[in-house]
């Protein structure tokens, strides 16, 4: 049975127990597309209307400065836009930077290699001269030292890693001064298979009581920290939470917000999570993911084996619909990602992007050192649309219980998508709320919308525990 209810907070509530498809219509502020009738069933009159006309300017008015003026107009939508618009050549720009690109890349990509002669330190200027002239004298076997290998090389490398061990103390600085006494929190470094190291954090209650456990995931630029204060809810719950600073973010290793591949994310997550259940047997486990913290959980639940040990997912905000801010990314995404991973896209990620409604949590997080705030790179954000199509092409696959809440504002994922997720998933036990003008934090949104996503969240993972 699929039931719509709207809440004293102005949410749209879908539940269904069971897996036939549904026709919802009209839900929230989606809007079914309008159509329009095709140019064979119009008459002739509004054919000709249909048809685009070309205004031409040719000869100002008498003293008018302006020179002659080209305009396209559409006689169907009835609008005026100048030939060559402001967003036409913003594209246009765009298009030239990235050819550009894609014809330096040979040059970038080519390895320095520095010739170093053995006996180089005991041959003269003349002899050196000699050699390079003609000469046959034989001399000592050339050392081929890799670029990379020189002090000068090192340097982004060093730098990389002096920003990472700032990171990571500031995460334990602020684990170690917590003072909250109802609850035990304490962190520790989780050592991936490739060798990354990850910063990790738990929270637990004082008094021991644990009824199940909640491994959060964060979205991206962000960290587990920011997270705080709905672990503590959930250990006023009986709930044990731990959290992971997945690669390049919060106090884990990796340039700062640069992810080569979420498929790493994914294995790092399944990996703690077998962590996690060795320390606390017997206890139900769940997971909680915002954005695209809550794509890699979703691709992780995938497999066979997570999917036994989970007892159920929450989501909140899933990038499982994402859209690029220029199409041409889409096209230059996968080729550019890999000539140049690391370049950062100026436009794609604008600094301070409204993902509240509560200025204070704006500021806090936009404020704090561990969130990154620079330009999206080019690396991580195909990244994002690679798993975002993966889900899209996999949602029938999705059978482990999952609540998923999205807020219909949201500027950054689309709602539709997660709309789409629940509708097609084959999970018999699934929830969605779609939250009427909520942004993409919604854990973070003002009071008193905030506490009651909590309690949805809470009350969710607590009837699951008593089943």
């Amino acid at each position: 049975m699929v039931s719509l209810r709207t809440t004293a907070f102005a949410t749209i509530s879908i539940r269904t127990h069971k897996t036939e498809p549904q026709s919802h219509g009209k839900v929230g502020n989606f809007k079914p597309k309008r159509t329009y009738p095709s140019l064979e069933t119009r008459s002739s009159d509004q054919k000709s209307l249909a048809i685009a006309r070309i205004l031409v300017v040719m000869e100002p008015r008498q003293g008018a400065s302006s020179p002659s003026t080209l305009m396209l107009t559409s006689g169907a939508s009835g609008r005026i836009s100048a030939l060559f618009s402001l967003h036409a050549l913003k594209s246009l720009l765009l298009l030239i930077r990235a050819v550009v690109l894609l014809l330096l890349m040979p040059f970038r990509g080519r390895k320095r290699v520095v010739l170093v002669s053995a006996n180089a330190a005991e041959r003269s200027k003349d002899e050196r001269s000699e050699s390079s002239g003609g000469s046959n004298r034989k001399v000592g076997p050339v050392v081929r030292v890799p670029a990379t290998a020189l002090p000068w090389r090192r340097a982004a490398s060093s730098l990389v890693e002096q920003e990472v061990a700032a990171r990571r103390a500031l995460a334990k600085k602020r684990v170690v001064q917590d003072g909250d006494e109802t609850v035990v929190r304490d962190y520790s470094i989780f050592t991936t298979a490739r060798g990354d190291a990850l910063f990790t954090q738990s929270w637990r209650p004082v008094n021991g009581e644990n009824r199940g456990l909640v491994i959060l995931l964060h979205g991206l630029n962000e960290h587990s920290g920011r997270y705080s204060n709905f672990a503590k809810k959930l250990n006023a719950n009986g709930f044990n939470v731990y959290g992971m600073d997945w690669i390049g973010h919060g106090g884990s290793d990796g340039l700062h917000a640069y992810v080569n591949s979420l498929d790493d994310a994914v294995f790092d997550l399944k990996s703690f999570i077998g962590r996690v259940l060795v320390e606390n047997p017997g206890l139900p486990c769940f997971c909680f993911g915002h954005s695209t913290g809550a794509s890699i959980i979703l691709k992780a639940a995938l497999d066979p084996k997570v999917e036994a040990c989970i007892s159920g997912i929450v989501l909140t905000s899933p990038a499982v619909g994402v859209q690029p801010s220029h199409s041409i990314y889409t096209i230059l995404a996968p080729i550019v990602s890999l000539l140049l991973p690391r370049y950062q896209v100026g436009a794609a990620n604008k600094k301070g992007s409204v993902v509240s409604r509560d200025p204070e949590e704006l500021v806090a997080k936009y404020s704090d050192p561990l969130v990154y705030t620079g330009s999206i790179r080019v690396r991580t954000g195909y990244e994002i649309l690679r798993i975002a199509a993966y889900l899209q092409q996999n949602l029938k696959q999705v059978r482990v219980p999952f609540l998923l809440l999205h807020g219909t504002a949201d500027r950054l994922t689309d709602p539709d998508a997660s709309l789409k997720l629940y509708e097609q998933a084959s999970a018999t036990d699934k929830t969605i709320r779609l939250l009427e003008g909520h942004l993409h934090d919604l854990l973070f949104e003002p009071e008193p919308e905030r506490e009651a996503i909590m309690k949805e969240i809470i009350e969710w993972l607590n009837c699951r525990v008593e089943r």
